[in-house]
């Protein structure tokens, strides 16, 4: 099975944010075909969290999973330790009150 590029799934996932009035933005712009990504959600009150795509092997699924969750600041500081390991890291900020991301909606895993 092929997978998609790294660019192709942040441009269809800003898309479908878009569609729901969801403000996001890329942070960081990581290699276009390889590159892992990370999921920020900010919920604009100083509280943030930050997911990485995983695989469960408990369903025999790649899933979303928080990698920190906090106060922005140490969230922040989660994302700058993992860019350090991996350059071609994308970082991807959605912006909601309501701590809306849509990672569990289909086709996102």
């Amino acid at each position: 099975m092929s997978r998609l590029t790294a660019r192709f799934w942040v441009d269809a996932y800003l898309t479908r944010l878009r569609l729901f009035d969801i403000a996001a933005f890329v942070v960081a712009h990581g290699d276009d075909t390889g590159g892992a990504v990370l999921v920020k959600l900010n919920t604009l009150d100083g509280q943030a969290v930050v997911f990485h795509r995983s695989f469960d092997l408990e369903s025999d699924a790649r899933v979303w999973a928080e990698l920190a969750k906090g106060a922005e600041a140490d969230v922040d500081a989660a994302v700058a330790r993992q860019r350090g390991f991996d350059p071609d890291l994308w970082v991807v900020e959605v912006e909601d009150r309501a701590g809306r991301h849509l990672l569990d909606h289909d086709g996102l895993a």
